[in-house]
């Protein structure tokens, strides 16, 4: 991510790419965003973040799903990956190594 941008300006960035039907840790969009100690930032970003862009394909590292998840509760995070395709368990957790997401790098 261009260093150019702040941290929030490149988390927004690289969550807007995920595809649907695929995932991306807190984690993960913290390293590539240049801070990979970060997750926890990246999940407050993603709480107060706007709404249009597609939070539900970001998961904890173990593929679990928020609890303060921005439009609801873990039920309506486990609603909006259903509606993408994704299969959530009924601990709220998706397949995470099946279902990561890597963005091609220039």
């Amino acid at each position: 991510m261009p260093a150019s941008k702040n941290f929030k300006e490149q988390v927004y960035e690289l969550v807007a790419q995920i595809p649907k039907g695929r995932l991306m840790t807190y984690g993960q969009i913290a390293a590539l965003c240049g801070s990979p100690r970060a997750a926890i930032i990246v999940g407050q970003v993603a709480h107060w973040g706007p709404l249009e862009l597609p939070w539900q394909r970001v998961v904890n590292k173990n593929g679990g799903l928020a609890r303060g998840y921005t439009t609801g509760s873990l039920e309506a995070h486990k609603k909006d990956l259903e509606a993408d395709g994704i299969k959530v368990s009924n601990d709220y957790k998706v397949d995470i190594s099946k279902l990561i997401w890597w963005p091609h790098t220039k």
